[in-house]
């Protein structure tokens, strides 16, 4: 039996996983995108193509700022770094997924006790 394939990611589903991560510690983004599959067993996926806009939009937004270091492997990597506005905004979208989650929860339980 094949494995379903991995799951996409929304954008701003990607940008609430990108502060979380960034959160932790600075990285660049080819370790951002390991890290997103690495954390979740391999079933979410943070490809270059929807991972590198997110990161642009988060840094315009002044949630997080980059600059240019080396690498572990001696290349030229930009790291980046969640900001202070970039910490409120991760505890404002946690807030509102763990609300969203409830809700979800409920209407796919069936939970009719609350019409």
């Amino acid at each position: 039996m094949s494995r379903p394939p991995k799951t996409s990611l929304l954008p701003g589903t990607l940008d609430m996983i990108v502060l979380q991560i960034l959160h932790v510690q600075p990285m660049h983004g080819y370790a951002i995108s390991q890290q997103v599959a690495r954390l979740s067993d391999g079933e979410l996926a943070a490809d270059p193509g929807s991972l590198y806009p997110s990161l642009d939009r988060l840094q315009r937004k002044g949630w997080i700022r980059s600059r240019w270091m080396k690498s572990s492997t001696g290349r030229r990597a930009r790291y980046y770094t969640i900001t202070s506005s970039g910490e409120q905004r991760l505890n404002h979208e946690v807030d509102a997924f763990e609300r969203f989650i409830v809700a979800l929860r409920r209407v796919m339980q069936g939970d009719l006790s609350k019409a």
